[in-house]
């Protein structure tokens, strides 16, 4: 059974003659998986990632997604998060006067449901979680993004991905603004949690192919004004950053192409 399956998905925005901004995507993944959605500024691939989350500026008109099984579509954002699907934001928000460490724990009850949290238990399992991403411990009493560099905010997003254990991550374009070097940590971070959870899907959005020299995905979809026309395996993204989209957009008004 796939993890995600999503077709005919079409959205606007939640407003009275808001605009369709997606119009039509279908999109499958099995567990393991690692898919990424490419595409231009406004095609919609942070749009998708906002609609799985449950995100209420934007309301689905049609279409259906599964989760696991399950109508994706009838569950509050709290109760997808609690499901399994991990949202990592492109813009992190700062909560000032509230460590990482006690973000953390707070989110780690709310996934368990009523089983108590045992302090030195996620002690223990924030500890082995920061070593596994090669974080300074300190960096756990620090306040939620407060203050944080772009790449310190993307690493917390793994952390919180690695705590979380989510049985699908959407990565909101994890790399936008991030040099090199922070770029190779996050992916790195990203690698290593798969490695250790090869069951785990992954939805990476991104503009950009650098992203992809690090994570290598299974399969590639192209999205343009609001559908997917085009999917592939990872030599669509090469394609893409050698000849940019513009060719791409002449399809967006015909069938896409499998």
């Amino acid at each position: 059974m796939s993890i995600l399956k999503i077709e005919g998905l079409r959205a606007r925005v939640a407003e009275e003659g808001g605009e369709e901004i997606l119009r039509g995507v279908s999109l499958e993944v099995g567990p393991g998986q690692i898919h990424a959605v490419m595409g231009p500024n406004g095609s919609g691939k942070s749009t998708l990632a906002k609609v799985l989350a449950g995100h209420p500026a934007y309301e689905v008109t049609s279409g259906s997604v599964e989760f696991q099984g399950e109508d994706l579509l009838e569950m509050e954002a709290d109760e997808r998060a609690r499901a399994g699907l991990f949202l990592a934001f492109q813009y992190p928000v700062e909560i000032s006067g509230v460590s990482i460490a006690n973000f953390l724990r707070t989110a780690v009850q709310a996934r368990r449901g009523e089983e108590e949290v045992d302090l030195f238990e996620f002690q223990d399992q924030l500890m082995d979680r920061m070593a596994l991403l090669e974080m300074d411990t300190a960096f756990a009493a620090r306040s939620v993004n407060a203050g944080f560099s772009g790449g310190e905010k993307k690493r917390n997003e793994i952390l919180q991905l690695a705590m979380l254990d989510p049985r699908l991550a959407v990565m909101d374009e994890t790399d936008s603004g991030l040099d090199i070097d922070a770029l190779q940590v996050v992916a790195a971070g990203v690698n290593k949690i798969h490695e250790e959870r090869p069951d785990m899907g992954f939805l990476l959005i991104t503009h950009y192919q650098r992203l992809l020299n690090y994570i290598r995905p299974d399969f590639v979809h192209v999205i343009v004004q609001g559908r997917i026309v085009k999917s592939g395996g990872p030599e669509l993204a090469e394609q893409l950053e050698a000849e940019g989209y513009e060719s791409w957009r002449e399809l967006e008004a015909g069938t896409p192409t499998p």
